[in-house]
């Protein structure tokens, strides 16, 4: 069996407990006296370690081993770790996640470990000479499975179980047999390793090991394979126990509450569920539409059941794939440390809302938005500690990433309690690029943030490593406007500033309200549709030279999409609708000629041409099979 097959399994666990080694450290560094810390890190380097040699990567068990030996002297110690030691198992455990990355991809000897591996040592050396480190023993050199044959060669037996729900009980059935050859002889498999890549493997495997190790490193050695229930070592090693009689060494199962509920999903099968569903909705919208025009009761029973179905279907393949936003929001405690000691700030960081959940797909793409606004609020936000003390501040700033559920969208938000942007140093230089009117003297939070997100905008004296080069806003705006979200700033001088996201829950499906334009027909997702009027039957007036209208006392500009897309056809009618968008504080209304009601929608990705404006984020398939485009809500606020 190629284990190659089953490293996408050891890159997401390992993965896992890399995360848990940057949140430990981090942990570590704050109370260095607390040993709970080092003894989770050493676990967890510990079973990537076992992973890596079971898999056969050599170099990555390597360097877990040489950390491994460092974390078990200072956990024996007892005393707190010095900084260049912490600083020393930051770097090896960001080298060992490279290392891991650069094993799956097939390209493990581009992983340049040698610094961090004698760094290692020179630490273990300094910390206890008198146990130098020793390199990982080489595992033997795999043989050829044996032919299958019935239990009944000799050595000793060992049975094994895995839990009901491990993923890919195959691979966990190989890389047993693997960490058993690293032990001794291994003959007699049962069943067969070919059985093991079929549909009837249950998880239970039992073979012959000729090995002098007693029954407890034989246990705990098949154990650091991972989702191991249970073992059973029948048969004593020479000299381990009495005089020839067998005993039976049996493991209780360790998870006594219960089976768990949870499996591992490829997130290439939820894609393509949800691609599915898309194509269903759409069919059921034709179906619809159909059911309308024939009025025959059985097809319209048949319509109201697969509408029925098709919605719940959609919930749950949504549901499957939401996520909550600490699978993101994790790596940042580590970034935001880092960024802080470059500048020799001193920052606290705190996240809050980790449970709220997003769809997988959009939480993927939010990673790079944050990674640049948090640097941004590291860097240009909080103040050195210096003269954070000469304003009367603790010198030790805050940032706070918080999510927060709101209707059916999210708002994640990154505030920090430091300078706040000086709006007159904006405001000139933006004078002097011409992005603002001459005559301009004040910017509001709306006019900032789109001066601030403008490329290459920065007002930053000098490009550093951190920022300085006005890429960060700009990312960040562009990545958020194409997941259908928005972005608000709102900022005050002394006190900080605080940037907000709205973004939709999820994208594949939105229900949508469809408007009439001329002969075109527009979808605009009910996200951000707060309430519709009537033009022509409320109050106008103007607002910042714009028409707008006045909705119980509150003064709303105007977009009339007729006249901002450009559409002809007959004369628009006199008293048309008016979609309320709402986003934050920010409302608009846009002006229509009709609405046609709401649907579900399949949202498809839509590259505009060259020049078009940038008010639309997307496509989608109407039940008669025309296309209609999806207009995006930001670009039209």
């Amino acid at each position: 069996m190629d284990l190659s097959q089953y490293a996408e399994l050891f890159l997401a666990e390992s993965r896992e407990h890399l995360s848990a080694c940057n949140h430990l450290l981090l942990e570590w560094e704050r109370r260095p006296a607390a040993p709970e810390p080092v003894g989770g890190i050493f676990r967890a380097v510990h079973t990537v370690k076992g992973m890596a040699a079971t898999m056969g990567y050599a170099r990555v068990a390597d360097l877990a081993h040489r950390m491994e030996n460092l974390l078990d002297h200072l956990r024996r110690g007892g005393q707190p770790p010095a900084d260049e030691t912490l600083q020393l198992l930051f770097r090896a455990t960001d080298a060992l996640e490279k290392s891991v990355d650069l094993a799956v991809a097939g390209r493990e000897r581009d992983a340049d470990v040698a610094d961090v591996v004698a760094d290692l040592d020179r630490a273990m050396a300094r910390l206890a000479p008198a146990a130098a480190p020793r390199a990982l023993a080489a595992e033997p050199e795999l043989m050829p499975l044996p032919p299958s044959s019935p239990l009944g060669g000799t050595g000793r037996l060992i049975s094994v179980v895995l839990r009901p729900e491990a993923p890919l009980k195959g691979g966990r059935a190989m890389l047993i047999v693997r960490k058993a050859r690293s032990l001794g002889e291994v003959q007699a498999i049962a069943p067969p390793p070919a059985a093991f890549e079929t549909e009837d493997f249950d998880g239970r495997v039992a073979f012959q090991l000729e090995t002098a190790r007693t029954a407890a490193e034989i246990e705990a050695a098949i154990r650091s394979v991972g989702d191991v229930e249970r073992v059973t070592v029948v048969g004593e090693a020479a000299g381990e126990g009495g005089e020839g009689g067998d005993e039976e060494h049996v493991t209780p199962v360790e998870s006594a509450g219960g089976r768990s509920r949870h499996i591992r999903v490829d997130l290439r099968r939820l894609d393509s569920l949800m691609d599915l569903i898309g194509e269903l909705v759409t069919a059921k919208g034709w179906l619809n539409e159909l059911a309308a025009e024939r009025r025959d009761p059985a097809i319209d029973d048949v319509a109201i059941q697969v509408s029925r179905l098709s919605a719940d279907l959609q919930a749950e393949i949504i549901q499957a794939r939401m996520t909550p936003v600490w699978q993101v929001f994790d790596r940042f405690p580590r970034l935001v440390r880092d960024v802080a000691r470059q500048l020799d700030k001193q920052v606290a960081f705190k996240v809050e809302g980790k449970e709220i959940e997003l769809d997988r797909a959009i939480l993927d793409e939010l990673g790079d938005p944050l990674v640049h606004l948090l640097r941004n609020a590291v860097d240009h936000g909080i103040e050195a500690p210096a003269e954070r003390r000469k304003r009367g501040k603790k010198p030790e700033g805050e940032i706070v990433l918080a999510a927060v559920r709101e209707r059916s969208s999210v708002a994640i938000s990154i505030t920090d309690d430091g300078r706040g942007i000086d709006r007159a140093q904006v405001l000139a230089k933006a004078r002097r690029e011409g992005l603002v009117d001459a005559h301009t003297d004040a910017l509001t939070d709306d006019q900032l943030l789109r001066v601030l997100a403008r490329p290459g905008f920065s007002t930053a004296a000098t490009v550093t490593s951190v920022s300085g080069r006005g890429v960060g806003i700009d990312v960040a705006m562009t990545k958020i406007r194409a997941l259908g979200g928005s972005i608000e700033i709102r900022t005050e001088p002394g006190k900080g500033t605080s940037f907000v996201l709205r973004l939709p829950v999820t994208l594949a499906i939105v229900r949508a309200l469809i408007a009439a334009v001329g002969p075109e027909r527009y979808a605009l997702p009910l996200t951000y549709v707060a309430e519709t009027a009537e033009f022509g039957a409320i109050a106008m007036t103007t607002m910042e030279g714009r028409e707008a209208m006045v909705l119980r006392d509150r003064v709303i500009p105007l977009v009339h999409l007729r006249t901002l897309l450009n559409v002809g056809g007959d004369a628009p009618p006199a008293r048309r609708p008016v979609i309320v968008l709402e986003m934050g504080e920010r409302r608009t209304g846009v002006v229509v000629d009709g609405m046609l009601g709401q649907q579900e929608i399949v949202v498809k990705g839509f590259e505009a041409p060259q020049g078009t404006l940038p008010v639309f984020s997307g496509a989608t398939i109407m039940g008669d099979g025309v296309p209609a485009l999806i207009l995006d809500a930001a670009g039209l606020l």
